[in-house]
């Protein structure tokens, strides 16, 4: 018990990784049928397992994945954002450490003081590369020499770019938009204390203001920092 409780944050990252792999593996072997309900299901499914992979990615950022062992920890963080798109582990963590010095701000990466599309597109293009698109071009053509097009299409790319709008309508719109109050170093909100919604929406990063309160925690420890900042009443709602 002693053993598991010290690597809880590594099992459970493994945990995300295997379940996103295995659904991935048979949904893209299974047959596509528009007319089967379930479709959008697994659709939606694979969308959240592939938030979880990029949230493993972040709490490796922060350096909570395996605090005891950090070039595994820097490895988990590196294989995730890999496998979310290919994105750079290095430039994620260098931009993500600036967004928490310089929260809403001009020197916040992850910051845009516009509509949600504006901002939507400003923040893609924060971390969108040239290279990432050749990447995926090429898995894809790949790929297609051995799963059908359409399994590819909807359980690989399609839930990717899901996943991209869950992330930051949830962790970064909701939570930094509009005005906070001047008292607030964070000026991060939280949405209301529901684990079952807060978990569904985005692995508990919409308890935002708690992130940024206690950066240190990973993410399935925000719910914990929730109730107790409800407790003491320093937590806003959306």
């Amino acid at each position: 018990m002693e053993w598991i409780d010290k690597n809880k944050g590594i099992l459970i990252a493994i945990g995300v990784i295997s379940l996103w792999g295995s659904s991935l593996w048979y949904l893209l072997n299974s047959t596509v049928s528009f007319s089967d309900p379930w479709l959008y299901v697994f659709i939606l499914l694979q969308t959240h397992l592939y938030t979880g992979v990029f949230i493993t990615a972040h709490d490796s950022i922060h350096g909570v994945v395996a605090p005891q062992y950090p070039k595994l920890n820097y490895f988990v963080g590196w294989l995730c954002a890999t496998l979310f798109a290919f994105n750079n582990f290095k430039k994620l963590s260098q931009k993500h450490h600036l967004h928490h010095r310089h929260v809403v701000s001009d020197d916040d990466p992850d910051y845009f003081n516009g509509n949600f599309f504006r901002w939507y597109l400003k923040f893609a293009l924060e971390y969108v590369t040239i290279w990432q698109i050749v990447l995926m071009a090429v898995t894809y053509n790949v790929l297609k020499l051995v799963f059908p097009m359409w399994n590819l299409i909807l359980f690989w790319e399609i839930p990717a770019i899901l996943s991209t709008l869950q992330l930051f309508y949830f962790g970064t719109y909701l939570p930094h938009r509009g005005e906070h109050p001047t008292d607030d170093k964070f000026k991060s909100r939280s949405q209301k204390l529901n684990h079952w919604a807060a978990f569904l929406s985005c692995y508990f990063f919409g308890y935002h203001h708690e992130h940024h309160a206690y950066p240190y925690l990973p993410w399935w420890k925000l719910a914990k920092a929730k109730e107790q900042t409800e407790h003491i009443g320093k937590s806003t709602g959306f």
